[in-house]
């Protein structure tokens, strides 16, 4: 049964009245909570703090950018080649009898190295002085015969003919005087050469015989030592084709320097000049050959090793910046600088170079002013940047305003639970 108003009772009107009460205080209650949270939510939303944050000045690093010396250079790997190098044999057969070096010994020009057996060579230079004497005293005799036998030939006592034959005797034996001279100089040479000298002042390198050994003449393997001149030294290398207009003209004004570091844990470069210069491009590889002549008095570079090779064409004074500074957008490349009032500017630079740590600018800038070198991308043009110490590191600050960050946020969730 449902009622209505009209059949309604007094009695049942009043509990109907008071049975809604009770619901009134649950209402407000939650019209009061839905208001407070959408009062608490609007300031995260961008109000009056969210302004604020917005317009904080960028914290930056900077440099300035100033006028030095900053060598143009062009870097290259080479190979170290000893300048002479001789592979030293024997010239006459015969047994070791001597070996005056050991392997890896430094040697001057004309120390002794090997000794052969010298006796068989010794008495071919005495046979050699005996028919050489023998030659010259018949010589001796045929000359005494001509000059008494032209007296007779003109008292014509003694024929022509016979004058002729005794000339013709002279002859032969002045020609076999010159040959017995000729067999004693080779007699000589021969013993000479048992005595093997170095032909340079180097460093020897292995030596595969012994003494005893029978060493022959162009013999197959008869390799006795090779020695290298370590000092002075060559460093041979190739640099890119592109680079031979600017060597040329460096090079027309003087010695270019070259600096060697080879490798090693000590990293202390050598030096020396450029002597020489191919006279053809390698047309397999593009590059151009190129080598330095070092002193090498330490003996640092050794044949055969690979070094890192840098030749200065030139060392003018130039404007650089930190490389850190350079910044590159679609337009091409940039800096921020910091003016008097604290405001950066983007200022479009052109870089002519880069030298690490620096860069070489040609146009953009000019000496004594400030760029920004760390904290880029919050650098707004025209808005204010917070100068730091330069002395502090990038990454040291980066993790403290992180932590103080992290620090804010859980004290906000704190003061929220509290609420």
């Amino acid at each position: 049964m449902i009622l209505t108003p009209s059949s309604r009772s007094p009695r049942a009107s009043a509990l109907l009245r008071g049975s809604r009460l009770p619901f009134l205080p649950l209402i407000a209650l939650l019209a009061c909570l839905t208001g407070c949270g959408e009062k608490a939510a609007a300031p995260a939303g961008g109000g009056a703090g969210g302004k604020k944050g917005g317009g904080a000045a960028a914290p930056v690093y900077v440099g300035q950018a100033q006028t030095k010396i900053v060598p143009l250079v062009i870097e290259a790997i080479g190979a170290v080649e000893p300048i002479r190098t001789t592979t030293v044999r024997s010239q006459v057969t015969g047994t070791l009898v001597k070996i005056a070096i050991k392997e890896g010994q430094t040697v001057k020009e004309g120390d002794l190295l090997f000794e052969i057996d010298p006796r068989p060579f010794e008495n071919a230079l005495r046979a050699a002085e005996a028919d050489l004497q023998k030659a010259k005293v018949q010589l001796e005799t045929a000359r005494t015969q001509v000059a008494r036998y032209r007296s007779l030939t003109t008292d014509q006592m003694v024929s022509k003919e016979q004058f002729e034959k005794i000339s013709d005797t002279a002859r032969n034996l002045e020609s076999e005087v010159q040959s017995d001279e000729s067999r004693l100089a080779t007699a000589k040479l021969q013993l000479d050469y048992c005595s093997i000298r170095a032909p340079l002042a180097g460093r020897t390198g292995n030596i595969p015989v012994h003494e005893g050994d029978l060493v022959r003449v162009n013999e197959a393997g008869g390799l006795l030592v090779t020695i290298h001149q370590v000092s002075p030294i060559y460093v041979t290398f190739g640099v890119p084709q592109q680079y031979f207009g600017s060597v040329v003209s460096y090079r027309a004004t003087g010695t270019l320097n070259v600096a060697v570091i080879p490798p090693g844990l000590e990293e202390k470069p050598e030096y020396g000049d450029l002597t020489f210069m191919d006279n053809t491009v390698d047309s397999a590889t593009g590059t151009l050959k190129l080598k330095g002549t070092f002193p090498n008095t330490a003996q640092r570079l050794w044949p055969g090793q690979f070094a890192t090779v840098t030749v200065t064409l030139a060392s003018p004074e130039v404007l650089t910046v930190a490389s850190s500074a350079i910044q590159t957008s679609q337009t091409g490349q940039y800096v921020y600088v910091v003016k008097s009032d604290k405001t950066a500017e983007l200022r479009p630079v052109v870089v002519e170079r880069l030298s690490q740590p620096d860069a070489v600018i040609s146009k953009g800038l000019t000496a004594g002013e400030t760029v920004v070198t760390d904290g880029q991308l919050r650098v707004i043009p025209g808005k204010p940047v917070d100068v730091k110490d330069a002395a502090a590191p990038s990454g040291g600050a980066r993790a403290g305003k992180s932590g103080e960050g992290k620090g804010e946020g859980k004290k906000k969730d704190k003061e929220k639970k509290a609420s």
